[in-house]
Parts: C-alpha cells; sequence; structure tokens
C-alpha cells in the first residue's frame, strides 16, 4: 500500500508537516510541526501535538498561571522557552509566519500581559525547544516519506486542546489521507 495522501505539497513556511504513520521516534510519532522557517540554509519549527504536563509557572521564574498547554516543540535547544501569539502588534518585535499567526517578539510584554489577563490561553501557545534540519535534510526526509506536508488553519494551530490534530490534518487530504488517518498506530494490529 502506498502510505503517502493524495495531496502532499512543498514545504514552505507557514505550512505543516505530519509524520508519516508509523514513524517510530519519541519525539515525532505521529506530531504535527508547524514550519516558522524553510530555505537554503535549513528548516525550523515546533511539535503542536506534543504536550507535557507541566505548567508555565513550573517552567519559568516568575511567570502567571496560564490555562493552555505546553508543548515539547522539538529535541532542539530544550532548555529554552519559544512561543507562537495571534497578538500582533501588540508584541514588538514578533515576526508573522502565517497572516495573523506570530512567533516571539518582546517577552516582557507578553509576560506583562499574562499577568494582567490580557491573554486568552488561545492567542498563545509555549514550547519547550524546538525541531530543526540542516539544508536539504527536510527534503530528504520528505523524499523518502518520513513527512507529508499540509496546510494549517490558523484555528488549528493554535488549539492546545486538540488531541486528534494529526488526524484532522491527515484527513483533509484526500481519499489516502483519510484512510492513513485512520491506521492504527502499531501496524501489527490491522
Amino acid at each position: 500500500m502506498d502510505f503517502a495522501p493524495d495531496k502532499n505539497i512543498k514545504p514552505s513556511k507557514g505550512q505543516v508537516l505530519l509524520a508519516e504513520p508509523f514513524l517510530n521516534d519519541p519525539y515525532f510519532k505521529r506530531t504535527v510541526i508547524f514550519l516558522c522557517e524553510h530555505n537554503k540554509d535549513g528548516s525550523f519549527g515546533f511539535v503542536l501535538n506534543n504536550y507535557i504536563n507541566i505548567d508555565l509557572e513550573q517552567i519559568m521564574e516568575n511567570m502567571p498561571t496560564f490555562k493552555g498547554r505546553i508543548s515539547i516543540g522539538g529535541p532542539v535547544r530544550n532548555s529554552n522557552l519559544y512561543y507562537l501569539h495571534t497578538l500582533g502588534d501588540k508584541i514588538s518585535d514578533s515576526v508573522e509566519i502565517i497572516p495573523g499567526v506570530f512567533m516571539g517578539g518582546n517577552f516582557d510584554i507578553l509576560k506583562k500581559m499574562l499577568f494582567t489577563g490580557d491573554v486568552k490561553k488561545d492567542e498563545v501557545r509555549f514550547f519547550v525547544g524546538y525541531s530543526g534540519w540542516s539544508p536539504e535534510q527536510l527534503e530528504n526526509e520528505i523524499e523518502s516519506k518520513s513527512w507529508f506536508v499540509a496546510n494549517a488553519s490558523k484555528e488549528l494551530l493554535m488549539n492546545s486542546d486538540n488531541n486528534d490534530l494529526w488526524k484532522i490534518i491527515m484527513k483533509s487530504m484526500g481519499k489516502k489521507g483519510q484512510m492513513i488517518a485512520n491506521l492504527p498506530d502499531d501496524p501489527s494490529l490491522n
């Protein structure tokens, strides 16, 4: 059986990567990664659906309580905290990845907004570490069908309550994608 969805596009900034259904890697098994950069120098992004059971104030001192879930963004620099948000110009120095979704910016401003309650949980997502690829590495992994490339809405990207993100996006990738989304985690169970 061909384990590739009908629709598979070239990777670029702002798209998502979906792990092939049987990728057996502790960081990347059935993950969805939001690509924040993809160019001749390499690629990086954040795993959207690999959560840790820890609160923001346990990661950093002097942080407010935050209701959203924290994700393991990937194995690179996993002692650092990163974030995506929909707050736009309210957070100076942030970089727009897709319309309405921004990365980083002035952390002191975000921290103040969190303390004053001016940020809702679907307006910011936090990640410990990130996922990165050297030049041409991601293209080679896509060619070997380790990853599928798709588009995702701002609402899906920013929803940390969604436990079925991989399946939802995979199902949007045509008939084969719908079939792949229903495969068991362990192929011997089929």
